[in-house]
């Protein structure tokens, strides 16, 4: 191992969604940059590309014990934890989202004793927004911050709603989110003739369609487009469709939506894009909205969360709810293919000045060797 290089314990979900995408890309960048790096989560991350010198994963089962009423997922996680940290005298737990790998980390450290790794927290949303607001919860996500050896946020909208619903008294660093764009193995022309829409204005929505990412809106919006005949929304989804179902039909527009589920590889869909539509309710950071920007596709959206903080003034955004603005910007965008163009170089120029991985990879090492120091 290389001098000055850490070994790092980092635990996330497998999903498509940001913590997950973001985890396995950092972990993956870390290992470029010579540190050892130990992935925990309970199935294979859907992005994560292996081998890779100098990344390990670590599959971690549910316990799914007769003297139980239901599995379990932060007791082995922690475990597994526990032991890797003792066989590889790990440095650092980095854990993304304060539950369950907040705590699993907690127990492992407690497990581990006096030479236990130092744990890094990074809050991602639901933590704070959802979790944070349950009382069951609440307390459990407030011990794994207050014993986390640091806390991050990925946005500054995250960190002053975490302080405000925790009352938090120790300080929470923000490091936002990165992408690293791939080449894409199909070109834009291959894509578009495979779904269809050769001579279409072609949208993308990707998410895992939780109801926080308002679906109703992003159809409702496309429905209101007076350009409805020239567009085509594909929506890649990270869950299951199914209950929007009945709007489609309600809205008309079975022939205007394209649905693909789970596709870990989105560089070839965003190439094939002309722009990005996102309606959710709220964004801590909104990484599905930084990767469309990422490859000079301009983004309608609304002005919630961190949104802001990641397109800045690049494109217009526009207040919570307001299809009626949205769909309005949609079909200046298909009318005007120039203006389409000359926004999303915009969106994409600030993308890879602000959120490349060299910009922000070495902040997350920064903080590693703060913490390891002491």
């Amino acid at each position: 191992m290389e001098s000055g290089s850490l070994k790092i314990g980092i635990a996330c979900f497998p999903l498509i969604g940001g913590s997950g995408i973001l985890a396995t890309a950092l972990g993956s960048e870390l290992a470029r940059r010579g540190h050892e790096v130990y992935l925990f989560s309970y199935a294979l991350p859907v992005r994560l590309d292996l081998p890779q010198e100098g990344l390990h994963f670590h599959p971690v089962e549910f316990a799914d014990n007769a003297l139980f009423p239901c599995p379990d997922y932060t007791l082995p996680l922690a475990v597994k934890m526990a032991e890797v940290a003792r066989s590889q005298q790990l440095d650092l737990f980095h854990v993304h989202y304060a539950v369950p790998h907040a705590l699993a980390a907690c127990l492992a450290s407690q497990i581990v004793g006096p030479s236990a790794p130092r744990i890094i927290t990074t809050l991602h949303g639901s933590d704070t927004t959802l979790l944070g607001q349950d009382p069951d919860y609440r307390t459990a996500i407030e011990h794994a911050l207050v014993h986390s050896d640091a806390v991050t946020a990925v946005s500054e909208n995250l960190r002053n709603q975490t302080q405000e619903i925790f009352s938090l008294k120790r300080a929470i660093d923000v490091i936002p989110n990165f992408f690293t764009p791939n080449k894409p193995k199909r070109s834009r022309e291959e894509v578009r003739r495979d779904l269809g829409v050769t001579d279409k204005f072609l949208v993308l929505h990707m998410s895992n369609l939780r109801p926080v990412k308002r679906i109703d809106l992003l159809l409702r919006t496309v429905a209101m487009s007076k350009n409805r005949a020239r567009l085509r929304l594909l929506i890649l989804a990270g869950g299951p469709f199914d209950p929007y179902e009945p709007l489609l039909d309600e809205l008309a527009l079975r022939d205007s939506v394209i649905v693909r589920q789970n596709a870990a590889t989105v560089e070839e869909y965003l190439e094939a894009a002309d722009a990005g539509l996102y309606t959710s309710e709220y964004e801590s950071f909104g990484l599905s909205i930084l990767e469309t920007a990422f490859y000079g596709k301009p983004v309608v959206a609304f002005r919630v969360g961190g949104i802001p903080e990641v397109l800045g003034d690049s494109f217009p955004l526009y207040p919570f709810g307001d299809v009626t603005a949205a769909a309005s910007a949609l079909d200046a965008l298909v009318q005007n293919p120039n203006l389409a163009r000359e926004l999303g170089e915009q969106s994409g120029a600030r993308a890879r000045e602000r959120f490349s991985a060299d910009r922000v990879v070495p902040q997350y090492e920064a903080l590693y060797r703060r913490i390891s120091a002491g």
